[in-house]
C-alpha cells in the first residue's frame, strides 16, 4: 500500500504524517528482557527511535531520548515510556555539535547512574540528483550528524559501560546498495556499519558488544521531510514485500541486540529490509 503524496520541512514531525507510523504504541508487548537497564537513544522522538524507546521501556529499561527540536513528538514518546513505568529523560539539541553529544552522556549518567545501551539512531538525509546540487555545508552536516556524533557519543559512553553493555548503530540497506540520489547519507550508513565492526573488535575483551541494524525503507518523518512528494508516494513499493516497513517492525531486533539474549552477537550488521539482501 502506497502513501499519499506529502511533504514536510526537515526534520519532520510524526504527528503530521499520513498515515501515522506505527511505533508499537498499541501493539508492542514487553517480557522483561531489559529489566534494570538504562539506554540512550538519539532520534528517539519519532520513527525507529520512538519504536525502540517504547519497546525498551516495556522491556524494563529507563530511557534517555535525544532529539533535535521536535518537542511534541518527544513529549509523546516520553509519555509512552512513563506509562510503561520507566523513567524518561528528554534532551533537546543538535548532535552535530560534539559537546552536545558529551552532554547527552553526562545527563544519562546523572539521571541513571549507568549506561547499558547506546543506540546511535538520529540521522539526516536529503535527496539530490547530482553532486553539483549538494552544498558543501550539507555534506559536512550529514557526516557530522550521522557519523561524527556516533563517535563522540561512543567515546563518552564507553568509559561508563560494564560487561554486557551494548552499542547499536542504525545503518541502512544503503550501506550495501547505495542510492545515487542519497549519496552523502549512503556513505554515512556504510561508515556506521564499519565503525560498529571496529568497536566490536576493540571492546570485545571488555564484554561490550557493538552491532548495527540495516533497515530498508521504513515509514518515518525523515521520508516526507527529505524526499519529493512523488517519491514519498512510491516509497517502499520496490522491495520484495511490496511496502514500506513500520518502525515497530524494527524494534524487536534492537531489543535482541540490547538484551542478554544477544550475548554472542557482536560485529554484526542485521538486515531488516523487506526482502532486499545485503552482502
Amino acid at each position: 500500500m502506497n502513501q499519499p503524496e506529502q511533504q514536510q520541512d526537515t526534520p519532520g514531525v510524526q504527528a503530521e504524517m499520513t498515515p501515522r507510523p506505527d511505533c508499537g504504541e498499541e501493539s508492542y508487548r514487553g517480557s522483561g528482557r531489559l529489566t534494570g537497564k538504562a539506554a540512550v537513544i538519539t532520534g528517539g522522538d519519532s520513527g525507529i527511535g520512538r519504536a525502540v524507546a517504547i519497546a525498551y521501556a516495556r522491556e524494563g529499561a529507563d530511557v534517555l531520548i535525544s532529539y533535535l527540536n521536535e518537542d511534541s513528538d518527544a513529549k509523546d514518546t516520553a509519555h509512552y515510556v512513563e506509562e510503561a513505568g520507566r523513567k524518561a529523560v528528554l534532551v533537546k539539541g543538535d548532535i552535530s555539535q560534539p559537546q552536545h553529544c558529551r552532554d547527552i552522556i553526562d545527563k544519562a549518567m546523572s539521571e541513571f547512574g549507568r549506561i547499558d545501551v547506546l543506540v546511535s539512531n538520529a540521522a539526516f538525509q536529503m535527496t539530490h540528483e547530482t553532486l553539483e546540487e549538494i552544498p558543501d555545508e550539507e555534506w559536512d552536516y550529514t557526516f557530522a550528524t550521522n557519523v561524527s556524533a556516533f563517535f563522540h557519543l561512543a567515546k563518552a559512553a564507553v568509559p561508563h559501560m560494564q560487561p554486557g553493555a551494548s552499542i547499536i548503530g542504525s545503518s541502512s540497506v544503503n550501506s550495501d546498495m547505495p542510492s545515487p540520489t542519497l549519496a552523502p547519507y549512503a556513505a554515512t550508513k556504510a561508515a556506521i556499519a564499519n565503525f560498529c565492526a571496529s568497536l566490536a573488535q576493540m571492546y570485545g575483551e571488555r564484554g561490550i558488544r557493538a552491532n548495527s541494524v540495516a533497515p530498508g525503507p521504513v515509514w518515518t518523518p525523515l521520508i516526507p521531510a527529505t524526499m519529493p512528494p512523488e517519491k514519498v508516494s512510491q516509497f517502499g513499493s520496490q522491495v520484495p514485500l511490496g511496502r514500506a516497513g513500520q518502525p515497530v517492525e524494527l524494534a524487536p531486533v534492537y531489543v535482541l541486540l540490547a538484551s542478554d539474549e544477544g550475548s554472542y552477537i557482536s560485529g554484526a550488521r542485521i538486515a531488516v529490509t523487506g526482502g532486499n539482501p545485503i552482502l
